[in-house]
């Protein structure tokens, strides 16, 4: 059979590259190992800064300690419960001042609407994302039963909680989660 189909130069021209197309490059063992530790170099960068950004933003534990706090859970109980039997009305207000304070006012008045007379307050605004952003609040008595105070916040979702005690004593605590603009 003859070759005469095509003539020499048509086969080196099927056989070579078109002209003015670039030769492909080949595939060599340091090519494959550059790209492979490129590869695991962004790999292992992008691991690292999430990692960065996940500790640095991390507002701290909920809880010291576990075990006390397991311990401490049925006093709270019976005090939640003797709170209850109680009846006390406690109602809080938060506002923005004029000077950008969320100002805090505070009204306690027992079971049969009497206000609480003797008692001193304390406040404290709690950031449920963020620990390190707590803020208490300087609370004061201005008539029996009365409270002010206020604090320099952002605005947001914050839980406020109160307490109430006599002579040293807890007799009232809430916590409610409060939204300041």
């Amino acid at each position: 059979m003859s070759s005469d189909l095509f003539t020499d130069d048509e086969t080196n021209s099927l056989l070579s590259p078109a002209r003015g197309r670039k030769a492909e490059r080949e595939l060599t063992g340091s090519m494959v190992l550059g790209l492979m530790v490129a590869f695991f170099a962004v790999i292992v960068g992008v691991n690292a800064f999430m990692a960065h950004e996940a500790l640095s933003t991390f507002g701290g534990v909920d809880t010291d300690s576990a075990y006390q706090a397991g311990r401490l859970f049925e006093r709270e109980v019976a005090k939640a419960q003797a709170q209850d039997a109680q009846h006390w009305q406690v109602e809080a207000k938060v506002a923005r001042t004029g000077d950008g304070l969320a100002a805090l006012d505070v009204s306690a008045r027992d079971a049969s609407g009497a206000p609480l007379a003797g008692m001193s307050a304390t406040a404290q605004f709690e950031r449920p994302t963020d620990r390190r952003l707590d803020r208490s609040v300087v609370v004061n008595e201005d008539t029996a039963g009365h409270f002010h105070g206020s604090a320099d916040i952002a605005a947001g979702q914050w839980d406020l909680i109160i307490e109430l005690s006599r002579h040293g004593e807890r007799m009232f605590r809430s916590k409610n989660r409060v939204i300041i603009r």
